[in-house]
């Protein structure tokens, strides 16, 4: 059972975190010490820099060789089968997308095992636990955020694509953006009138007759029809701007449209017009769905930014070194030792630094609102640890170890995802208050978790 002193090294872990995030808050709300964009400087430092040592020392250090496979397994399947679910809502239903699936994955699959998790665990069930905790950050590392990179930065290229391919469909389908509509004031007596409307019917059948492959980029008008002698005709003449030639003459690909009216309807007129231009570049045509070549396109674009960024390798060359340390009993320079670890100490404490730059941003202390801050709770204290036992027993897990995987998942939202999701804007809102508040309830709710599974 947990007591004092295990409580007490349970704070040990914590408190200091939420020092560090109440002197970046200050420093932006009260002291005025950061700008917006010093802020946002400071959280790529961490995702590029601190983040990626923080998780090559940490890998380095374990023994690839003793791992738990059965308990890795339950947290693998747990997590398969989250990403599934959220794969299929986010790809056959309305109301699933691809930004809240992501989001979705974090809350519910990557808590906070290194810094609170482990203190915690220890205490209930034995310092011999320790072990799987650790395996579950290091599995966590090299597989589960490098996934989580992967998504963002696919989402982010998709996004780029979708919108270039947008842009360019729109200039194909208008031409240019540059339209004009000429506004032409002509006085005719009726029997002028009759003729002036037979040769604008005829021009605007010769106009078809010449570009029929044109017919969808403009609509003609119907002159509309006069009574009366000596009144003002307006002649509104809807000529596309990129198909007039450089010495000012229309070519060929020119469709003229006339409309006729009074003066007194000519403001309606210029809005029947505008209204069909608008509807022209609204039904410029995007693709529901990829293909082939646009999809191998987007991945090409993400492997190569994979490439670049040291989140997505520092896990993996953390742990060969862990494999050849552990095979042949080698250990790292002093001076790659301090290298590394001069950086990798600060991770942690510059990644809450970051959470509270960002707290200090926003207008309210709960940024999504409180109807997203219940349901970031639900997926991480409910969905998470259902759907983490379901694993456990389908894999086999039993007795303690079994317990040990359902109270872990039930532990606090992670920092590093925040950490990511702030870097892409993908919801930082809604991360930064699991992490906040989800330190806060998690020690009561993980104590009733232990209570229930000891019953």
């Amino acid at each position: 059972m947990i007591g004092i002193k295990d409580l007490y090294s349970v704070l040990t872990a914590v408190v200091p975190l939420y020092v560090t995030m109440f002197l970046a808050y200050g420093s932006v709300k009260w002291w005025n010490v950061f700008t917006p964009e010093q802020c946002a400087g400071i959280n790529r430092f961490v995702a590029i820099f601190a983040v990626p040592l923080l998780s090559f020392e940490f890998v380095s250090r374990i023994n690839p060789y003793k791992m738990d496979l059965l308990f890795l397994a339950a947290d693998g399947v747990s997590k398969v089968l989250i990403l599934f679910a959220l794969l299929c809502w986010a790809n056959f239903t309305k109301t699933g997308g691809l930004d809240w699936s992501i989001t979705v994955f974090s809350l519910s699959t990557l808590p906070n095992t290194l810094v609170m998790g482990i203190p915690l665990l220890k205490s209930m069930y034995g310092d011999d636990k320790e072990y799987l905790m650790i395996q579950v950050v290091v599995l966590q590392c090299i597989i589960w955020y490098t996934l989580l990179l992967f998504l963002f930065e696919y989402r982010e290229t998709r996004t780029e694509v979708l919108s270039k391919f947008k842009e360019s469909s729109v200039s194909s389908k208008n031409c240019c953006s540059e339209d004009e509509v000429i506004d032409v004031i002509a006085t005719t007596s009726s029997n002028q009138q009759q003729q002036q409307q037979q040769q604008q019917q005829q021009t605007a059948q010769n106009a078809n007759k010449i570009a029929p492959d044109q017919s969808q980029r403009f609509r003609p008008m119907v002159a509309a029809s006069m009574e009366g002698e000596g009144k003002e005709l307006h002649l509104f003449i809807w000529r596309c701007g990129c198909c007039i030639s450089t010495d000012g003459t229309s070519t060929t690909c020119e469709k003229q449209s006339v409309q006729a009216g009074q003066r007194e309807e000519s403001s309606s007129t210029a809005k029947v017009v505008e209204s069909v231009k608008q509807e022209d570049v609204e039904n410029a045509s995007i693709p529901s769905s990829f293909s082939s070549s646009m999809l191998l396109k987007i991945l090409r674009k993400v492997w190569l930014k994979l490439v670049r960024n040291p989140n997505s390798y520092s896990s993996l060359l953390g742990l060969s070194w862990a494999l050849v340390s552990c095979r042949w009993d080698i250990k790292k320079p002093q001076i790659m030792e301090n290298s590394v670890t001069i950086l990798s100490s600060a991770g942690l404490g510059m990644a809450m630094f970051s959470l509270g730059l960002f707290m200090a941003l926003q207008p309210r202390i709960i940024a999504c609102g409180k109807k997203l801050a219940l349901y970031g709770m639900v997926a991480r204290f409910i969905a998470g640890p259902a759907v983490m036992a379901i694993a456990s027993i389908a894999v086999g897990l039993k007795g303690t170890t079994l317990k040990l995987s359902i109270v872990q998942a039930a532990l606090p939202q992670g920092i590093v995802p925040f950490v990511f999701s702030r870097e892409y804007n993908l919801h930082p809102d809604v991360l930064s208050t699991a992490v906040i508040f989800g330190m806060i309830v998690s020690l009561p709710i993980t104590i009733v978790y232990y209570i229930l599974l000891g019953i």
